[in-house]
């Protein structure tokens, strides 16, 4: 075979090659644009989404919202609705421009951080199902506060005590809860004036909440001289705080 023989075939050896080459570009040039240009819609956050929050809680305040992503970025799990998930939490916090997909959102108390409001402290206090209404209060809610307690006057200088009339009443008209933990329960006797004991079972829980300073202190301390309760809220409810209620003005 000779030396021009030789060279015509690598040549067009090389033409081969050269072809295939550029048809594999194109076609993955055509793909890279099938991705540029195809679409889909998803959920994405528009504002900062703290852990604790609710997809339904975001979306009422605005932080949720449709739109488009290219289909090479188009994140697993990402979600277009929120149908089956309106009560899950966000375990961490979505940024703006973030896709809404399912792993980071879980059952309530699952969140891996406690986020406190700028401003605020975390304190955590136990209360019985009744008193933080059944088990409605999840993190993010917003509570009204209340107290029931049996006060007592001590005289300074004789150190004689009188008992104060019994009340109710409104500590803190809105707060918000931050941190919901494990359920304990506890045994609690009581004896009635015949003398017969009864023994309950009674669970209670871990709540955290976002509060100042004055807001902490007044817990605290209601929480150690008093019972506590909790009254969920919502965007509309309407609270103020009042002189609460004793056995005197009860059926006012």
């Amino acid at each position: 075979m000779g030396r021009r023989t030789v060279l015509l075939i690598v040549s067009v050896l090389v033409a081969a090659l050269g072809t295939s080459l550029v048809f594999m570009y194109v076609k993955t040039a055509d793909a890279r644009a099938a991705d540029q240009y195809d679409t889909r819609q998803v959920l994405k956050a528009v504002e900062i989404i703290q852990p604790g929050e609710t997809l339904a809680q975001a979306q009422q305040a605005g932080k949720i919202a449709m739109g488009t992503v290219p289909v090479g970025s188009l994140l697993d799990g990402a979600l277009s609705g929120t149908t089956g998930l309106a009560d899950k939490v966000a375990l961490t916090t979505v940024y703006p421009q973030e896709q809404i997909v399912a792993a980071k959102f879980g059952s309530p108390g699952d969140q891996k951080v406690l986020t406190i409001p700028d401003g605020k402290m975390a304190i955590s206090v136990q209360l019985t199902d009744p008193a933080r209404v059944a088990g409605f209060v999840s993190p993010g809610a917003e509570v009204a506060v209340f107290v029931s307690a049996e006060p007592e006057a001590t005289d300074l200088q004789t150190g004689a005590t009188t008992k104060l009339p019994k009340f109710t009443r409104m500590l803190l008209p809105r707060v918000q809860v931050i941190g919901v933990g494990d359920t304990t329960v506890i045994s609690t006797t009581t004896t009635n004036e015949e003398g017969a004991q009864t023994t309950e079972q009674i669970p209670r829980t871990l709540l955290t909440l976002a509060v100042d300073q004055d807001e902490a202190e007044r817990v605290l301390y209601a929480a150690k001289n008093g019972e506590l309760a909790f009254g969920l809220l919502t965007d509309k409810s309407s609270v103020k705080s009042g002189n609460g209620v004793t056995a005197a003005n009860m059926f006012r």
